[in-house]
């Protein structure tokens, strides 16, 4: 019997779940790795921030530059060409001799990702309708869970019994099956009126970037109040905000920022930014903190991670047959509500809590990043018209990159120069330098880093309060096809449980 070929949407959709599949992983698995690189290059946690930060902000920069390649271009050859990128540059980071070299090379793998996510999500939403919208968050979801969950596990067993280099040669094999099913199955897409490129939008804000992080990674060595640390975070400033005018006056801009003016679009880019910069800053944290206080192995350290994402792979389903009964609104309040309180949890964690509840914390941590990837993967585009697509996908894409750029950053800076300052406080009061003095200060600096999360979460959970469940009624289908905005405010109802059963199943049996 002849089988069936899916339906174009989802041949677009298996591509894209190949790229961010190894974006998303190649996150996970290379912060299990961050001791080991610290031990084998004689690196300090400033320098090995900058092995994540690198890449994090190289895909900050070309993030918006994409949408405009993409629809000049076309979003397929540039899809494939990212993907080529993405994987030769891990050959090379494979091949790093030195922390410096390290660095370059995830910057160049950062261009290949920064191109590679946004161009595949514009092909994904144009794929499928605005009132299919959820399931395109669904299957998003896939590859969001799936990766950070093999991610610190795979890193772990390669960095304890093969050695480090293969969490980035791991990315070949992945990248060629992902070019080679593209090139077979994806159809060529271009926005045939596209202006100019926007040459002073992507310099301006790259620069801006590039010196705000930098300062807030130096701060904490070479003092707030020095000369460099100065200039450099108050000219990066001051570009970004020739950004932000440039490209409201611009016809043709680089980011849209107009896009914001729409009230669910920019709130559930605020959200979402606190919730990034709050959960990668985290994750970047916790294996620092397993191995060099704990002394856990690699793989040890990618098995206590690992329940964050089966927590987050069991309940997205549940996720999305409730988004459309409660709404976002109250499904991001108590996403976020949960990410206070398990960061807050994280401050009891010390040189001796068990693993136990290590796990637990991590797992109820998940719990709260299931509710909220579905609900703003599917409400964030409700109120954007096709047309707009692309750059709303740039904007979205900057927006999760810039927060997790700024959440390593930030949470980097305050540990190390916390841990700094217990360190003084315990030599002042005649502790010197002993290895359980060094050791409980290198606690209460996690203690005051995981404190600066809740408060990024703190702050997402502000915005959501002012989040409307009717602007995402585009998303929110009943089974008779009426929308949210059809029907009274007490019966709201949306897409049908029936809709994301079948496709679950379809997914489960490709």
């Amino acid at each position: 019997m002849k089988l069936k070929r899916p339906d174009y949407k989802w041949l677009v959709a298996i591509a894209f779940v190949f790229g961010i599949f190894m974006d998303l992983m190649d996150i996970t698995i290379v912060n299990v790795a961050l001791p080991t690189l610290g031990r084998d290059f004689h690196a300090s946690n400033a320098s090995l921030e900058w092995v994540v930060t690198g890449y994090l902000l190289s895909l900050a920069i070309w993030i918006p530059a994409s949408g405009w390649i993409g629809d000049r271009v076309g979003t397929k050859r540039v899809f494939v060409f990212a993907l080529a990128m993405f994987i030769g540059s891990s050959a090379l980071c494979g091949l790093a001799w030195n922390t410096s070299s390290l660095i370059t090379f995830r910057v160049l793998q950062g261009i290949g990702g920064g191109m590679m996510t946004p161009v595949g999500m514009t092909m994904l939403f144009r794929a499928f309708p605005p009132k299919e919208r959820a399931q395109a968050s669904i299957v998003v979801t896939i590859p969001t869970v799936i990766a950070p969950a093999i991610g610190p596990v795979l890193g772990g067993a390669l960095v304890d019994y093969v050695g480090w280099r293969w969490i980035f040669f791991v990315n070949l094999p992945i990248g060629l099956a992902a070019i080679l099913f593209t090139l077979f199955f994806v159809r060529d897409d271009r926005e045939p009126h596209k202006g100019a490129f926007d040459v002073p939008g992507f310099v301006l804000s790259g620069a801006g970037l590039v010196l705000v992080l930098f300062a807030l990674s130096r701060g904490p060595e070479a003092g707030w109040g020095s000369l460099a640390v100065v200039s450099t975070g108050v000219v990066g400033v001051i570009l970004l905000g020739a950004f932000v005018v440039a490209e409201l006056r611009s016809k043709a801009p680089m980011l849209d920022l107009r896009l914001l003016g729409d009230h669910m679009f920019r709130n559930s880019n605020i959200v979402y930014f606190a919730a990034m910069a709050g959960l990668t800053g985290v994750l970047f944290l916790l294996p620092l903190y397993m191995q060099q206080l704990r002394g856990f192995s690699a793989i040890k350290t990618g098995l206590i991670l690992m329940p964050t994402a089966v927590m987050v792979a069991t309940l997205a389903p549940v996720s999305g047959r409730l988004y459309p009964r409660i709404g976002p609104k109250r499904m991001l309040a108590f996403a976020m509500s949960i990410f206070v309180a398990s960061s807050l949890l994280l401050l009891f964690v010390d040189l001796s809590t068990s693993t136990f509840w290590l796990v637990a914390i991590l797992a109820f941590r998940g719990v709260g990043m299931a509710f909220t990837f579905v609900p703003l993967q599917a409400a964030t585009f409700a109120t954007i018209k096709p047309e707009d697509t692309g750059q709303a996908s740039s904007i979205f894409n900057t927006n999760r990159q810039v927060a997790s750029s700024v959440g390593v950053a930030l949470l980097a800076t305050v540990l190390i120069q916390r841990t700094q300052a217990h360190t003084a406080d315990a030599t002042a009061n005649g502790l010197g330098a002993s290895a359980n003095a060094v050791a409980h200060a290198g606690v209460l600096g996690y203690h005051d880093a995981f404190f600066a999360s809740a408060i990024l979460g703190l702050i997402g959970l502000v915005f959501t309060l002012i989040i409307r469940d009717e602007d995402a009624a585009a998303t929110m289908v009943r089974d008779s096809g009426e929308t949210v905005s059809d029907v009274d405010e007490g019966s709201v109802v949306g897409l049908t449980v029936q809709t994301v059963e079948s496709h679950e199943q379809s997914v489960t049996s490709g």
